[in-house]
């Protein structure tokens, strides 16, 4: 009956100054909803992250120019990755290691159809190997060929992003785009992947390599050698036979000197998720920030209260109120504060993450929840502490004077 009475009161003190009662209550729930929705946008980000990288497959490794680990070579030595080096390990691995192998070239432009102007994310030129080692599927029309590639024709493959800006709903295949002033022929158009929050694997018009090179690139060094494994298994082995291969068409004797890397998709999604868990890190310690400001915003009320009710306290300590009920009340105040402030403020957190942000489609952490909630009342606690104890510590004949 007493802790009934006690809460009584408490909501009764705060009702009389619903304004600021109900501001106070804002700040923990503005706190408790970002701490719940900047972890879930962490997570999502990690989750789409994860789910683009592993779409490649496990047997997918990717070469690129660069020292390996713990090389050193002079500057201006490095050989960059050309053509031959792709065909080199098209022809020269063996079959039982290596399955696939395409060199890709990126840049970017605007693709023009009729009067609408848009640019995609990359503008890709490879092989037709790109789209099994790639796991790129059609979703309508074909691949281009390899014919296509040694004539150099102007035809491409469209993201199904990058098909939806420019055709809307009409079919693409058989119409013609116009990207920095080369007239591309749609040939196909790619089954969607979805979005990875800040990139989208889907916005990608694809096109024979030559193409590409003769139209903006040149025949010069490529970005990237793709290559698929034969099997999960085997992709230790074909590492190691890339490295072999790659080493002998560099003329590099010592391994430790290599001028080039090679990732698996584990070790790119070791890296990624290392990255995505230090930026959910921040993001819940930014958030973290508000829950403060909101603890902060307890004392302040809770000061206020106990400076307006002084001559109460007073009162009530003459009559005979003891300690632990002046102190109880104040401490049922912040308490409720807090407690309505994390409960409005996990409904408004959960409800935030049915919405994308900054492309990211939200994932709740089921812990975040209840860790939000519990915190947001504890923070209550710690800072209404102040204002109740220096409530219960007033000496009746001082609180009776106070005017």
């Amino acid at each position: 009956m007493i802790v009934w009475q006690t809460l009584r009161f408490a909501a009764g003190g705060l009702a009389a100054n619903r304004v600021r009662s109900a501001l106070t209550v804002l700040g923990m729930l503005i706190g408790v909803a970002s701490v719940i929705l900047l972890l879930a946008v962490g997570n999502g980000s990690s989750v789409a992250v994860k789910e683009s990288i592993t779409s490649l497959g496990t047997n997918a490794l990717t070469v690129t120019s660069g020292s390996a680990a713990g090389g050193a070579r002079p500057a201006g030595t490095a050989k960059k990755l050309t053509v031959a080096d792709a065909r080199a390990l098209a022809t020269e691995a063996d079959p039982g290691t290596v399955g696939s192998v395409a060199p890709v070239v990126t840049t970017s432009g605007t693709a023009l159809y009729g009067d609408i102007a848009y640019s995609p994310g990359s503008v890709v030129g490879t092989y037709p190997a790109y789209f099994e080692t790639a796991d790129q599927r059609i979703e309508h029309g074909e691949y281009f060929t390899q014919d296509d590639v040694l004539n150099s024709r102007k035809v491409a493959v469209l993201g199904a992003t990058t098909a939806r800006q420019l055709f809307a709903s009409a079919d693409p295949v058989g119409r013609s785009v116009t990207v920095g002033g080369t007239p591309f022929t749609v040939v196909g158009v790619l089954r969607a992947k979805g979005g990875t929050g800040f990139t989208d694997p889907d916005d990608v018009l694809i096109a024979p390599l030559p193409t590409v090179q003769n139209a903006f690139t040149g025949f010069g060094a490529v970005n990237q050698i793709l290559v698929r494994a034969a099997s999960a298994d085997s992709t230790a082995a074909a590492q190691a036979e890339i490295t072999r291969i790659l080493l002998g068409a560099h003329a590099i004797a010592d391994p430790s000197r290599a001028d080039f890397r090679i990732s698996s998709q584990a070790s790119l999604l070791s890296a990624r998720e290392s990255t995505t868990r230090t930026f959910t890190v921040l993001l819940g310690a930014v958030a973290a920030i508000s829950l403060l400001v909101g603890g902060i915003g307890i004392t302040n009320i809770m000061l206020v209260t106990v400076t307006e009710r002084t001559r109460e306290i007073g009162i009530r300590k003459a009559l005979g109120a003891p300690r632990g009920a002046i102190l109880g009340q104040f401490l049922a105040e912040a308490t409720l504060l807090s407690v309505a402030g994390a409960g409005l403020g996990v409904l408004a957190g959960i409800a935030g993450t049915h919405f994308r942000i900054v492309g990211i489609e939200p994932v709740v952490i089921p812990e975040s929840v209840p860790g939000a909630f519990g915190i947001a009342v504890a923070i209550g606690l710690f800072f209404g502490s102040y204002p109740a104890n220096r409530a219960a510590s007033l000496r009746p004949i001082d609180a009776l004077r106070h005017e």
